[in-house]
């Protein structure tokens, strides 16, 4: 299977699983690309406080052009709402409030994800993609951490893996991790498989996961 197809859950979808898995009363950070769609979720009647480390704590959607306030970003720059009871706060206070363990989860983008819940998103020297941020401070005093990425890389490698190859981010601190094809529960000696994607086989997933695959 390569990077390229397109099977399985489309981005938005990959962020609507797993802020189902939010609960009632949670603060929840919210990391660049792909997590930040999780704000867009319905989640019905359960009250989630969004959290950016830009400073904007208690927002919502992100807003289609011609409705947003160009002075209103997450921490990904995209322009957003604000919910009821919203503050927008200095970057020092949004991160006193990670670094105090108020975050109930952080929701992040990764480049691997180890099954013995390592992972990385550092940027890596010579390639594009993004900075460290604050993933190390919400690594380190999040309650969970949770990644949302991609499957396989463009040219098809896994990034659900036994042992990370790029620089380690954090050690064991991953507990969920939401991919185009399905949703994971890293375990040490391999991946659970809490749920497949629609369209996706069980042997589809083991053949693009470069560790231990565990159907559950």
């Amino acid at each position: 299977m390569s990077g390229t197809d397109k099977i399985g859950w489309s981005r938005q979808q990959m962020a609507d699983r797993l802020a189902r898995e939010f609960q009632d009363g949670w603060i929840v950070n919210l990391g660049v690309g792909i997590p930040t769609l999780c704000s867009n979720t319905d989640i019905g009647g359960r009250e989630i406080t969004y959290h950016a480390e830009n400073g904007v704590i208690g927002y919502g959607p992100v807003l289609p052009e011609g409705q947003e306030d160009l002075h209103l970003v997450n921490a990904g720059g995209q322009n957003v709402s604000l919910n009821p009871g919203a503050a927008v706060v200095h970057h020092a206070d949004s991160f006193g409030i990670i670094r105090s363990g108020r975050i109930d989860v952080t929701v992040m983008g990764a480049y691997e994800v180890a099954c013995n819940g390592d992972f990385a998103n550092w940027k890596v020297a010579g390639a594009k993609g993004g900075g460290i941020g604050g993933a190390m401070d919400l690594a380190a005093c999040a309650r969970r951490v949770y990644i949302i990425l991609e499957h396989n890389t463009r040219s098809g490698a896994p990034r659900l893996v036994e042992r990370c190859a790029l620089p380690v981010t954090a050690r064991g601190v991953v507990t969920l991790v939401a991919t185009n094809l399905g949703l994971f529960e890293p375990l040490g000696e391999g991946f659970r498989l809490r749920e497949l994607a629609p369209g996706v086989t069980l042997e589809a997933a083991r053949a693009a996961t470069g560790a231990a695959l565990l159907a559950s």
